[in-house]
């Protein structure tokens, strides 16, 4: 994706990008010919979709490496179906009711591991053992998820 200067027509050059500490991302760009910026801001839900691709905001510093987007799709990879009730307090895996394994079932199979994973790590990090569409509704009110 490129950014256009609608004066210019010019191709915006990445300037920074910046994490304001409540979820969301700015990423920064100006025109390199009358130097005019422009900012674009992802939500919390944009923000993790982003990162969880493992893409690299404003470009790469270093090269790629052979297969490391397989390596790093595939890295932890556990079926996003199977929402076995594994999973000690602990252990950094949480329980789901069988409400919240219908109610994630009906999300899009394309980002049903990352919707899992945001659920889970909101869990991990509040200590609840088990997920429930209580739970879940909680999530998404309190990440800014409601109009996804």
């Amino acid at each position: 994706m490129k950014f256009l200067c609608v004066g210019c027509d010019a191709v915006m050059d990445y300037v920074e990008r910046r994490l304001p500490g409540d979820g969301t991302m700015a990423v920064v760009y100006a025109c390199p010919t009358c130097g005019k910026e422009t900012a674009m801001l992802a939500n919390p839900m944009e923000t993790r979709l982003v990162s969880g691709l493992g893409i690299e905001v404003g470009g790469r510093s270093v090269p790629a490496e052979p297969l490391e987007l397989v390596r790093s799709s595939v890295e932890g990879l556990e079926d996003p179906v199977e929402l076995g009730a594994s999973g000690s307090p602990g252990t950094g895996r949480v329980r789901w009711s069988e409400d919240a394994r219908e109610r994630l079932l009906a999300v899009p199979s394309f980002v049903r591991g990352m919707v899992k994973r945001i659920y889970g790590e909101y869990a991990a990090e509040r200590g609840i053992e088990e997920i429930t569409p209580e739970i879940m509704d909680r999530a998404r009110s309190e990440l800014g998820l409601e109009g996804m």
